[in-house]
């Protein structure tokens, strides 16, 4: 398994944009959280969102690429098969089937969502947004648009609630909101 540190290394060899960086580190945390509620594997869930978007940099304009370009930079690794798994299945490349692939394709869109609505804030801080304010935004399609509706509320397949999957990213962004700016 590869290290955070090592991670984290990677990314700032790729990515340049600081923006998807601290995205990346959005679904890193909210990964966590998710796979604590549902007694999954913290360490495993975590690295799948810290890593999903390392080859963006070169796959923005190739969709197509996005997800297996990161397999091959992360191939001398040997990380689980349910990273692997998750960060192709997050851009739709393969279907969803496992809990850790299904969380992945909702956390991507709703990061940012929480993200804009914190930003809209007078202060813009994390802290002083609750679910009911993101979930005003949530119904209001021109806001973000951007943030898929439908790839968010996809997690209920998973048995859990909107609301509750809302809450529990937004906890897990404000554990990091210093790293966020927000």
């Amino acid at each position: 398994m590869i290290t955070r540190e090592k991670a984290l290394e990677l990314i700032r060899e790729n990515i340049d944009n600081q923006n998807l960086i601290k995205h990346m580190l959005a679904c890193e945390v909210c990964m966590k959280h998710l796979a604590k509620h549902f007694n999954e594997n913290e360490e495993t869930w975590s690295m799948a969102g810290l890593l999903h978007d390392l080859d963006y940099a070169k796959t923005s304009n190739d969709p197509k690429n996005h997800g297996f370009i990161t397999l091959q930079m992360l191939k001398e690794y040997s990380l689980p098969q349910d990273i692997l798994d998750a960060i192709v299945a997050h851009p739709g490349h393969k279907e969803r089937v496992k809990l850790i692939e299904k969380s992945l394709y909702s956390v991507d869109p709703l990061t940012g969502l929480i993200v804009a609505a914190a930003l809209m804030h007078p202060e813009k801080k994390l802290e002083k947004i609750d679910v009911d304010f993101i979930t005003r935004r949530f119904n209001e399609k021109r806001f973000a648009a951007g943030a898929n509706r439908q790839q968010i509320q996809s997690i209920e397949e998973t048995g859990l609630s909107l609301r509750d999957f809302i809450n529990i990213c937004l906890d897990a962004m404000k554990s990091i909101s210093a790293e966020l700016g927000l």
